[in-house]
């Protein structure tokens, strides 16, 4: 798959579609919305966006899309899930609801709704090494947090507490956080950069 735009997909199940697509067309990439298998076998890259994981793991199923994206994420595509995206993104989920399944790929195990409810939402400045200057405005909405994850997987970014927020293995990225929301584009741009290594 070539061109000159990197063509990223926004897996539009449910949740904070718009938002990714926004930020994505803003860094130049080719954006499309993901609902069926073939249109994610046209996109070099995808977003899994928040929303509720249970909800976009059930409607998955119902679109055919969960094994195709078991297979595209084990080959190496590029994916940065968000809040619910890292959620379905890890290979183990601590408090999923019954028969609740993720896609994987993610060396971690993730607990939902680690926050509280959507009351307990806020916003924090975090430090990530990766980035430098300036903080990363993180807003939390009903996040997850990491609490185990395996040797290949690199902290990226914690609370002050020290839960783990954000973390990237090989093609995968994940935050507990929206970055989308408060206009931080550089997760974004980290995996355009893991797409263009991909397609050259």
């Amino acid at each position: 798959m070539g061109g000159d735009a990197p063509r990223i997909g926004v897996l539009a199940l449910q949740g904070d579609v718009r938002e990714h697509v926004r930020i994505l067309r803003l860094l130049g990439a080719g954006v499309r919305t993901v609902r069926r298998p073939a249109e994610l076998a046209e996109v070099d890259g995808l977003v899994i966006p928040g929303g509720e994981s249970s909800v976009i793991d059930k409607l998955s199923r119902a679109f055919g899309m969960r094994d195709p994206l078991r297979r595209a994420i084990a080959d190496g595509l590029p994916v940065y899930g968000t809040c619910a995206g890292l959620i379905l993104l890890a290979d183990e989920v601590l408090d999923g609801l019954p028969g609740q399944e993720s896609f994987g790929g993610l060396d971690v195990a993730v607990r939902r709704n680690a926050f509280g409810s959507q009351l307990d939402s806020f916003e924090s400045d975090l430090r990530v090494e990766v980035f430098g200057e300036p903080p990363v405005k993180a807003v939390f909405i009903r996040a997850p947090v990491v609490e185990r994850w395996g040797a290949g997987v690199e902290i990226l970014a914690t609370l002050d507490d020290g839960r783990v927020v954000a973390v990237e293995q090989g093609n995968l990225l994940g935050t507990s956080f929206h970055p989308e929301v408060s206009d931080e584009t550089r997760f974004h741009e980290r995996l355009l950069e893991r797409v263009r290594a991909r397609l050259n």
